[in-house]
């Protein structure tokens, strides 16, 4: 009886998360933290993939990557009704859905394995770790998509016909991916931490 109370307890739990995470992960793209501008450089990073990173931390990885399948769905609906020039690559799932559901799942797994590794020792290290590797999966994901499937009309429709798509899309990693980087880490690592506090109390 306790152990059937204790996982119907561990399923709301889940199922709250994912909900909370779920619409933090779309509020986020109507507050100035979806595309933040560093002062003093030409460079925007983006916060809305973090979220999928704590569920996934939190929870495990169907959680984060049912975050990140909102996320993904989200993309794609925005995509749908913005007429930007690159919108069109947002609308194929496999770009827009397909790298943000692999957010969790990596995620997750990149987790248990340093926490594995560095014997439960190490878990601010092992969350940074796992934030820093779902914040490349979504890069590379979405980036790689877009080049293998759209490479020349991608860098077609931002101006630049002439120039190599390898180049292009790749360049836009940078210099913006470091500090993705950064504040996903710097965001992960004190809000598991804080979570796991709280539910210990």
């Amino acid at each position: 009886m306790d152990n059937a109370m204790s996982k119907s307890r561990l399923n709301i739990r889940r199922i709250t998360v994912a909900g909370v995470l779920s619409a933090l992960s779309i509020g986020l793209n109507f507050t100035p933290l979806a595309f933040m501008l560093i002062p003093g450089l030409q460079v925007q990073i983006t916060l809305m993939h973090v979220p999928v990173i704590i569920g996934a931390i939190l929870e495990g990885p169907l959680v984060g990557a049912f975050i990140g399948l909102v996320f993904g769905l989200f993309s794609l609906y925005t995509a749908a009704i913005t007429p930007l020039p690159i919108a069109f690559a947002f609308l194929n799932p496999l770009v827009s859905v397909l790298p943000r559901v692999l957010i969790g799942i990596v995620t997750y797994y990149v987790y248990k394995l340093f926490l594995g590794l560095f014997k439960q020792k190490k878990d601010s290290l092992a969350i940074g770790i796992a934030a820093t590797v779902g914040t490349l999966t979504n890069t590379i994901g979405v980036l790689g998509m877009i080049y293998i499937l759209y490479a020349r009309r991608f860098v077609e429709a931002i101006g630049l016909s002439g120039a190599s798509p390898l180049i292009v899309i790749s360049g836009l990693a940078f210099p913006n991916l470091p500090f993705e980087l950064a504040g996903a880490v710097l965001a992960a690592i004190p809000v598991v931490i804080a979570v796991r506090k709280v539910r210990r109390v």
